[in-house]
């Protein structure tokens, strides 16, 4: 009920990590730069944002089942609100986006553990994101997109060369249920 047009998207880390590192495990897939599960404690950045920006912060959530498209797909329907969410600003480090591509999987799509999304509102968007890289666990925190009155209930991907495409909600488990 809190969010409105224009708010902003944060994520709190680079996602994915978490959801391949179970997948690399499970498939015996080895790379030479190893990927970690990024379950951590998020309280310190949490408290430090509810402290210094109060009702700014309209909504917290962590993106563990079904990843960030799921979550943000459930935000704008029961908000009843668009998304749209710019792919070059979306933190997603190049070793897992490589298993992510060899294992035919998208990374919006992928659990993650110790990452989260918040919607602030527009003024302190930045703000935000400074405080949140003071944290471990946050130096790749990042506004990823923003909400919008346009195309109501639905989630846009804004690409690197203009083209824009839906982020259906996820059907079925893309992988094998992890928690």
């Amino acid at each position: 009920r809190r969010i409105e047009a224009g708010d902003a998207i944060i994520v709190s880390h680079s996602i994915a990590h978490h959801g391949m590192t179970i997948m690399m495990e499970r498939e015996g897939l080895k790379f030479q730069s190893s990927i970690e599960s990024d379950s951590r404690p998020l309280h310190k950045p949490i408290q430090a944002l509810i402290e210094q920006f109060g009702a700014d912060i309209k909504l917290l959530r962590d993106p563990t089942r079904g990843g960030v498209a799921t979550v943000l797909n459930e935000i704008a329907q029961q908000a009843k609100l668009g998304v749209e969410l710019e792919n070059a600003a979306i933190p997603v480090d190049e070793v897992v986006s490589s298993a992510c591509e060899i294992l035919g999987l998208d990374p919006l799509y992928v659990a993650n553990e110790g990452v989260f999304i918040a919607i602030v509102s527009p003024q302190i968007a930045d703000e935000v994101v400074q405080v949140l890289h003071g944290f471990e666990g946050c130096e790749s925190a990042s506004n990823i997109g923003i909400t919008t009155k346009d195309h109501p209930k639905k989630v846009l991907l804004q690409s690197g060369i203009g083209g824009r495409r839906v982020v259906n909600m996820l059907a079925g488990e893309q992988l094998p249920r992890i928690c």
